[in-house]
């Protein structure tokens, strides 16, 4: 199993970004993903979640209204869209895909708010 996110970079306070995140090497159709993020010296937060569905959705209380996840109807790839960033969205994005009770990461994808 692989998981791969793309998107990050720098953007003004303020401006978007769209992060993507795709899994690849299993076939089971019950999975959850999610988007958490961390900052150097602190614990990695959970950011953003989806449901299997697509249906239920949760998010960190200092994102909600700002970010959105989404995910492809068709295969394993979630999307977290992030506008009117601030400083404090400065992070690596890490991607978490949990299929029969394992969890594989991504590597991760920096994002910087920055004037």
């Amino acid at each position: 199993v692989q998981v791969e996110e793309s998107g990050g970079g720098l953007v003004q306070p303020g401006g978007s970004l769209r992060l993507s995140c795709a899994a690849t090497g299993f076939t089971f159709s019950n999975y959850a993903m999610s988007w958490y993020r961390q900052v150097p010296g602190k614990e990695r937060e959970l950011a953003a979640a989806i449901s299997s569905t697509g249906i239920t959705t949760d998010y960190l209380d200092a994102v909600k209204g700002r970010f959105a996840i989404s995910r492809h109807r068709d295969r394993p790839t979630i999307y977290l869209t992030m506008n009117n960033l601030v400083r404090d969205d400065t992070a690596v994005y890490y991607c978490k895909l949990r299929v029969l009770q394992r969890d594989f990461w991504g590597q991760g994808a920096q994002v910087t708010v920055s004037s």
